[in-house]
């Protein structure tokens, strides 16, 4: 009885602080643009919380009697109540100017900080309560780590797949509450339980050995590979994807399951099987870092879940199998946290101050292979040690000159230069895996040696990394046009012919959605959430006020420099650029001051969803003059959005239209036009002037089904387009 009230217990407290944290995330997300960067650094505060957590578990076995640990740990999930429910406040707001990471961090430590403390501390307390019991498995309670990560892996999947779809994020709040009252009545059974027990803390046998540096840093270095893998492969799906739960939480369950598997009593999952067959899916990972190429989303969460699930079990599992005697129980997950939480301070903090673009994922994976065991397990001589270092020296050399020898044929980037460097990486690659060292060293020459090729992005003259992701200006292979990218998608092209500077080109062009717009005669002040390269500036009439709203100051530096882009310079030197959050800027612009309000934000591929919720729509007719028109820029590959602005539409009583511009011709896009799809809503179907009458433009049609969305619920999995 006393090990299922343990198992219930951690259990609980797992499931409840994995629900939490897609949840607050959640939350954040309106208040940062939608950028997926506000899950990897929420990652951050939930590693150094749980490391935090550990902390006090460990100091706590270690220097205080058991009744007084069970007094102290009592309080604490009590004192918790106080901060609940869990909620932002009221009128929060980030940096306009600066990246907000330490403001993200401040603001986690203030709403869930000692609640989640509390909860970490849950698994290693507990267990260390239940090793100084008389049950049968007390001596090694690892299983119940198991039972705990199960239940990580049940509270992190019931976010995206249960609460979020159907509950709103203050009816989240309150279940979760409701939780936490359940976790401190079990606790309390566990700790009576404890209390009673026959066994005293000190007659329980310990090991007067210290455990050596060596590995604690080889835990540290298991526990950072999966860590920075998780939150990259994380950032990797979600850059040119919108942020959803489902697509955090996915990384982080496999993660969590990798825990799970290596730690029940018998391992279901062979070692040895894992450990040989990470290359091959290592190699298969770095093709898009390799050949700059853009794979669709099915394949590349389909590839890069199974590698990180597989390099999770080979580093979890050497974890397992080194994991030291009950006594040092606390000691050992400690260390495993500090990896953790180095792993998430890496990706979040460091790699994109460091570098200028997104290179944290291809480094762990090559950390990934060195870790393999084979890597420390066999002794090298004199010669194998010279060829582990001589290999990868040919390799990277061999592949500049590939690379050198395919610019020198002409060969455009794209699929023929892809496989001819696919298939060398291929081939030299596979004769290194049997030797860890010297595969590894052999992917990181790859890495470095495919590093000049620029692949689809044509010649590269800038680059640059906020909290907002990677921002490019670069050249065509033609020197025709300058495209600006975020990530992998275009957002901004200017023709390189003086002649044509002026020319609002990719999805604003004159014959587009947009372009009839601007046509249709609208006067007043326009107002653009979105700046992109600025190429819309260049319909604007002499003296007609222009303002952009834009979140990413990079953005904002770049569109503004003269020698990367003149559509403001050129075309609208005036124009106020109003730099942070969209929905918290366009409060302070007078009521009823827009005749257009163009809604073009996006970050990669991905939309905000926050600016198109019900209480964003409000805020826009707000600031609508009469006989405005609101359009939403809705192009995507992966959400059709269409009907659920329809739904939005419909709630506000307002009358709408789409345009699907996407079958482009060929001599269109040569000239430089970009497949888009547009919206527009206006108060009565009058508003619309001459596009009413345009039969490429259609009533949005919306089943009665589909629900409105609001700033505490959407459900973006409902929509997304899986090709």
């Amino acid at each position: 009885m006393a090990a299922l009230f343990f198992a219930a217990s951690m259990f609980a407290s797992a499931a409840l602080l994995f629900l939490v944290e897609p949840m607050v995330a959640r939350m954040l997300l309106p208040l940062l643009g939608g950028s997926p960067a506000v899950w990897n650094t929420c990652m951050v505060f939930f590693q150094a919380a749980l490391l935090a957590g550990y902390l006090y578990a460990h100091a706590s076995t270690k220097w205080l009697e058991r009744q007084t640990q069970i007094v102290v740990h009592i309080a604490l999930i009590a004192a918790a109540l106080l901060v609940l429910p869990l909620a932002i406040p009221q009128g929060t707001a980030p940096p306009a100017q600066a990246s907000p990471v330490l403001w993200i961090l401040r603001l986690l430590a203030v709403s869930i900080g000692l609640p989640f403390l509390a909860l970490s501390a849950g698994t290693p307390i507990l267990q260390n309560w239940f090793s100084q019991t008389t049950h049968g498995s007390a001596r090694d309670p690892y299983f119940l780590y198991a039972t705990s990560n199960a239940g990580s892996l049940v509270g992190l999947l019931g976010y995206p797949l249960l609460l979020e779809p159907w509950l709103r994020l203050g009816a989240q709040s309150r279940f979760w509450t409701a939780g936490y009252l359940g976790l401190l009545a079990l606790t309390a059974l566990c700790a009576l339980f404890a209390w009673r027990s026959g066994a005293s803390v000190e007659s329980v046998p310990r090991t007067a050995e210290s455990t050596p540096w060596k590995t604690r840093a080889l835990w540290i270095a298991l526990a950072f590979v999966p860590s920075s893998l998780m939150l990259g492969v994380t950032t990797a799906l979600t850059t040119d994807v919108p942020a959803i739960p489902f697509l955090w939480v996915m990384p982080l369950a496999l993660y969590l399951l990798s825990f799970v598997l290596v730690f029940t009593s018998k391992p279901v999952a062979p070692h040895a099987a894992l450990v040989r067959r990470l290359p091959f899916l290592i190699l298969l990972a770095l093709i898009p870092t390799l050949t700059k190429t853009r794979l669709p989303i099915e394949i590349l969460l389909v590839l890069y879940l199974m590698t990180l699930f597989a390099a999770a079990m080979v580093c979890h599992g050497e974890l397992a199998r080194g994991r030291p005697p009950a006594t040092r129980l606390t000691e050992f997950y400690l260390w495993i946290s500090i990896g953790g939480v180095l792993g998430g301070i890496f990706n979040s903090l460091i790699a994109p101050v460091v570098f200028r673009s997104v290179v944290e994922f291809p480094l762990a994976l090559i950390l990934a292979a060195l870790l393999r065991p084979e890597a420390r397990d066999k002794k090298d001589s004199a010669r194998t040690k010279t060829l582990d270092w001589l290999f990868p020296a040919v390799l990277g050399l061999s592949m500049l000159a590939v690379i050198a020898f395919v610019r020198r044929q002409g060969i455009k980037p794209g699929l023929s230069a892809n496989a001819l460097i696919f298939g060398y990486s291929i081939f030299w690659c596979l004769n290194f895996s049997k030797r860890s060292l010297r595969f590894a060293l052999g992917a990181a020459a790859l890495v470095l040696a495919t590093s000049t090729y620029t692949g689809s992005f044509g010649r590269i003259l800038y680059t640059e990394r906020s909290f907002f992701g990677v921002s490019r200006v670069t050249n065509d292979a033609a020197n025709e046009y300058r495209s600006l990218f975020h990530g992998g998608t275009v957002h901004g092209i200017q023709s390189l012919d003086p002649a044509r500077g002026r020319e609002p080109l990719a999805y604003y062009t004159k014959s587009g959605p947009v372009g009839q717009v601007f046509d249709s005669g609208r006067a007043g002040a326009v107002a653009i959430v979105g700046l992109g390269a600025g190429a819309m500036a260049c319909y604007m009439q002499p003296g007609q006020p222009l303002t952009y709203y834009e979140i990413d100051p990079s953005i904002g530096r770049i569109a503004s420099d003269p020698n990367y882009f003149t559509f403001l310079s050129q075309c609208a030197p005036q124009a106020n650029v109003v730099l942070g959050d969209a929905r918290l800027s366009l409060r302070n612009a007078p009521d009823h001051e827009y005749g257009l309000i163009i809604l073009d934000a996006f970050s990669g591929d991905s939309i905000p969803i926050h600016l198109l919720t019900r209480e964003a729509l409000r805020l826009y007719l707000m600031k609508l003059a009469p006989g405005g028109l609101l359009v939403f820029h809705i192009s995507n590959r992966y959400l059709d959005l269409a009907p659920t602005l329809g739904a939005q539409a419909r709630d506000a009583g307002l009358a709408s239209l789409v345009r699907d511009d996407t079958a482009v011709p060929q001599a269109e896009i040569d000239r430089g036009k970009l497949a888009s799809k547009w919206a527009v809503m206006a108060r009565q179907a009058a508003d619309f002037g001459g596009l009413a009458s345009d039969a490429r433009w259609t009533p949005i049609e919306t089943e009665a089904g589909v629900r409105v969305w609001t700033d505490d619920y959407s459900n973006l999995l409902g929509i997304i387009r899986w090709r």
